[in-house]
This record gives structure tokens, sequence and C-alpha cells, in this order.
């Protein structure tokens, strides 16, 4: 990346993170929970916002279904015979914010460009629904999606789990949960800026304490959050880096950010998969921030990263 390119992403960076906290009009404190999900919302269904966000792949068809009683977004690919492999998306907010919306460009754009369906659902928030309440949602909405797999129009031999943050956190659990109780065989994960670690501070949280979007003190503020009264617990369903094994796992695509508090996470993330044998892919992209990938229209490296998704999902499904 050159000079002129850097202090372009630079000022697409702080321009977001202004606009951000403009259109929340909350206060700054991160555990104002209202706030924050009121602002997203506001951010999300401004005109400015869906610029920054992206729109939806017009090469999919996006319907609602109910998965275990809840809301779920599905992306199926226009004119594309079936059974379609199946990604099962989770979408990130810390685990006490955000909803499928906000990864509509995301998941639509792997649907259309990968031939598969992706069906983002809903799973409980924090702190009115605290752990586990997310990763039992999130393993209850796998097993029914490949149960219902025919009709939804899918393969349930050929499924994927993806999720961006709090979501790849999920994904990255729900992965470890289907090799642990025989649940589905799955054929790849995508872990995009994963959380898997509660407790452990890596040297990326402090050099990035104060980086735009995510804050190493907001990290903490989303883990009390989420955990509530489980505060403490050392449990894999919360922290998967602290499973017992990584063996006999999925393939992985670890995304991570360069200047994301998270990013270190992810590579840890990324060494204790390879350690034990399975087979990962880890890349930190350049000038990106948390949560890059859901911002097409502020970091153009997205779709580079978009891309490399696609690629790794078309070589495993």
């Amino acid at each position: 990346m050159n000079r002129n390119d850097w202090r372009s992403m630079a000022f697409r960076t702080r321009a977001f993170a202004r606009l951000q906290k403009l259109v929340e009009r909350g206060p700054v404190n991160p555990d104002d929970v209202v706030a924050r999900r009121q602002g997203r919302g506001r951010l999300q269904s401004s005109a400015i916002g869906r610029r920054i966000f992206g729109a939806v792949d017009p090469g999919v068809r996006t319907t609602e279904v109910r998965i275990d009683g809840r809301r779920a977004v599905m992306y199926r690919p226009i004119d594309v015979d079936g059974p379609l492999p199946i990604v099962v998306n989770y979408h990130g907010g810390g685990w006490v914010q955000g909803n499928p919306e906000q990864s509509a460009w995301v998941a639509s754009s792997v649907a259309a460009r990968t031939g598969a369906i992706v069906v983002s659902p809903v799973y409980r928030l924090a702190p009115e629904h605290p752990f586990p309440a997310a990763p039992q949602d999130a393993w209850a909405a796998l097993n029914e999606i490949v149960t219902r797999a025919g009709e939804l129009g899918g393969d349930a031999d050929r499924v994927a789990v993806m999720g961006d943050s709090a979501g790849g956190n999920l994904a990255a659990v729900t992965a470890l949960r289907a090799r642990d109780e025989d649940g589905p065989e799955l054929k790849a994960q995508v872990l995009i800026y994963p959380s898997v670690d509660l407790y452990e501070t890596f040297e990326s949280e402090r050099r990035f304490a104060d980086a735009p979007v995510l804050t190493s003190a907001g990290m903490k503020v989303y883990a009390r959050l989420y955990l509530g009264d489980r505060y403490g617990d050392e449990s894999p369903q919360g922290s998967p880096l602290r499973a017992a094994s990584h063996a006999g796992l999925p393939p992985a695509f670890i995304v991570t950010a360069q200047l994301d508090p998270l990013r270190d996470n992810g590579s840890r993330y990324h060494e204790a998969l390879q350690a034990a044998g399975t087979s990962s892919r880890c890349t930190d992209y350049p000038g990106a921030v948390h949560g890059f990938l859901s911002l097409p229209g502020v970091v153009p490296v997205a779709r580079r990263a978009l891309d490399d998704i696609v690629e790794f999902l078309k070589n495993h499904l």
C-alpha cells in the first residue's frame, strides 16, 4: 500500500468513526446496550449507512424463514439448480447487538458467487439472554438448517459455518460442538476477525487499544455483558481457543484486520489449529479495522477479502 492509499484509508476510517458516533446519538459508554442497538439501526437504515454497508447482491433471492422459532434471512442464488451447498452465517455485534442485515453484503455476495445458499439466523442477545444462550441458539440453528436442507433447497452433505467478530466466535464454537457431539460434518469454517478468548489480553489489544469501531475497553465490556454471572467460566463454548483439542475440525479460513485489537485472537486460533493438524489459512488485511468486511463503502480492501472467502469456500464446498 503506497502513501496515498494509506492516507485515503485512514481518512475513510476516521470518517466512518465520526459518522458512527454522530448517527448513534447515544452515550459514549458502551454498556448502554439500548442506545447502541438503536444507533446501529439508525446507521444501517440511513442513506449514508446503506452506502457504507453495501447492498444485497442482485444475483440472489432474499427470503425470511423461521429457524428454531426465530427469524433468519436466507440468500439463494438466482437461476442455479439445487441442491446447493449451505453456509450458515452468524452476525457480529459483541453478542449484545446486531442482526443478519448488517452482514447482508457479505452473505449475499457469498451466495451469488459460490452458488451456495447462505442462511443468517437470529440468536438471543445479552444481557437479557447471557451466555450460553447465543451458542445454544447457534448450535440449534445449524442442526435445524441441516435437517431441513432438502426443504430449503440445500445439500446436507456440503455445509460450512461463517461469522464475523462475535459471530466468528459462534462459528468456531459451533464447529467444535459439531465435532464433539456427532453433529453435522462441516466442510469448512470461515472466521472473520473472531473473538476466541474472552479473558486473555494479547499484544494487538494493547497496541490498538483505541482503534476505530472497536476498542480494548469495549471488548472487555462486551465480554462481561455477554457472560454475566458466568464471567470467569473458561468453557470452550465461550472461549474456543481454550478447547482441549483443535484436531479434527473442518478447514478454516481466518480473516484478521491489521488495526484491530482482536487481530491476535485470529492469529492465535490459526496457530492452535495448525498445531493440532487442522488445515488453516490466516490472512491479515493491511490498513483494515475491525468490522471492515461489513464496510465495503468505507474500506476498499473488504472486496479483496470477499474474493478470498469466495475462493476458499468454492474449494471446500
